[in-house]
């Protein structure tokens, strides 16, 4: 065993290692049996995308220039302190890899941070998802570049805007709830210029690892313990894609919940609903190190050869390193956003600091219990 395999299970009984390891060997025996599965249908999967019409190359669309590019993110954590939660929320916006040509100059910042504490709250983490939301949207919508990359679903702001916004009566008036209510129009202006992309100039995609969405596979019955994008990973090859079809629309209507009533809110709040009606779904393998990408868009760029060839160009140029299964901005924005939870500590400190510095009583150390988590701390 190696030794980074030795420190991973350093702290779990023996026993307990081996017998996990052992379910762990029948595991794989059943997921071979999917995989083989898969494998040994390719040819009819193939066959039946072929004879919709629907599986195509992106030679077909020619090969337009080089288009800038750029992916948005967002991260929040809270840690629970012995006397209050600590929350921090961020978004940030990172330019792709950028063509030869490009000269345009792209002002700062390309973040937005949140940082606060408040009263402990079992609702805080949905609201921070929240905010993190209107604060990627906000980034999306001012990025000057051609292509922008959103991380997650386009349907994805929307379901944590409202589960964010249903918690906002139970947990009354914070700096959170606060925030939500100032930006909520805002948020539905930009969300709703991200789910049109009318502009000829500008795309706006979403593009989710994961999803339980599976819209040719209910079309052509394929195997349910396999996902769209899993399957067309090992059925297409590269600088194939899949033409784009209708999002497949959830058990129950599309909801957004008002923060305060207002008719003309409610007015833009529907139109917002009606653009996500309106939603699309493609599959690209640009390289033959990729998996195959799930691509979310609008009608307005699934209903535009042209367009699309500027997205799969983009797209392949900015998956041209093997071992980096996504667009280049999105990967590296969110290896960035990934990080917000481990500096808690350091904003901790600072904040600790700074109260000792105030503090004119005599037992300085209750800043510290007051301050500290209420785990003891591992160093871990």
């Amino acid at each position: 065993m190696e030794q980074n395999e030795q420190y991973l299970f350093a702290e779990l009984p023996e026993a307990l290692v081996e017998e996990m390891l052992s379910k762990s060997q029948a595991v794989g025996d059943e997921l071979y049996k999917v995989f083989d599965e898969i494998q040994r249908n390719k040819e009819r999967i193939r066959d039946q995308i072929t004879k919709e019409k629907i599986l195509r190359n992106d030679a077909e669309l020619g090969y337009p220039g080089i288009p800038t590019t750029c992916g948005s993110d967002g991260a929040y954590a809270v840690e629970k302190l012995l006397a209050n939660d600590f929350a921090v929320c961020a978004a940030v916006a990172i330019e792709g890899l950028t063509p030869p040509s490009e000269k345009r100059h792209w002002p700062k910042p390309h973040h937005k941070p949140f940082v606060t504490s408040l009263e402990h709250n079992p609702n805080t983490g949905t609201l921070l998802r929240g905010l993190m939301m209107t604060m990627e949207i906000e980034l999306a919508v001012k990025a000057p570049h051609d292509i922008v990359f959103l991380d997650g679903s386009l349907t994805t702001p929307l379901i944590f805007i409202n589960q964010a916004v249903t918690k906002i009566s139970e947990v009354g008036k914070n700096i959170i709830t606060d925030f939500i209510k100032e930006r909520f129009r805002d948020f539905l202006v930009s969300y709703k210029i991200v789910l049109e992309s009318v502009r000829t100039d500008k795309i706006w995609v979403s593009m989710p690892k994961y999803t339980t969405r599976r819209e040719l596979g209910k079309q052509f019955n394929w195997p349910s313990y396999y996902d769209d994008r899993a399957i067309l990973t090992n059925i297409l090859k590269p600088s194939e894609f899949i033409a784009p079809v209708l999002l497949e629309s959830p058990s129950q209507p599309w909801h957004i919940a008002l923060p305060f009533k207002d008719d003309e809110l409610q007015k833009l709040r529907d139109e917002v609903l009606d653009c996500v009606k309106q939603l699309h779904v493609m599959y690209y393998k640009p390289q033959n190190w990729t998996p195959a990408l799930r691509i979310e868009m609008s009608s307005a760029i699934a209903t535009n050869n042209s367009r699309i060839a500027v997205l799969l160009q983009g797209l392949k140029y900015q998956c041209g390193t093997p071992g980096i299964f996504e667009p280049y901005p999105l990967y590296m924005a969110d290896r960035m956003v990934k990080h917000i939870s481990t500096v808690i500590p350091a904003l901790r400190q600072t904040a600790t600091t700074r109260m000792t510095e105030l503090y004119q009583g005599d037992d300085i150390g209750s800043i510290f219990f007051n301050m500290h988590g209420y785990r003891t701390d591992t160093g871990r």
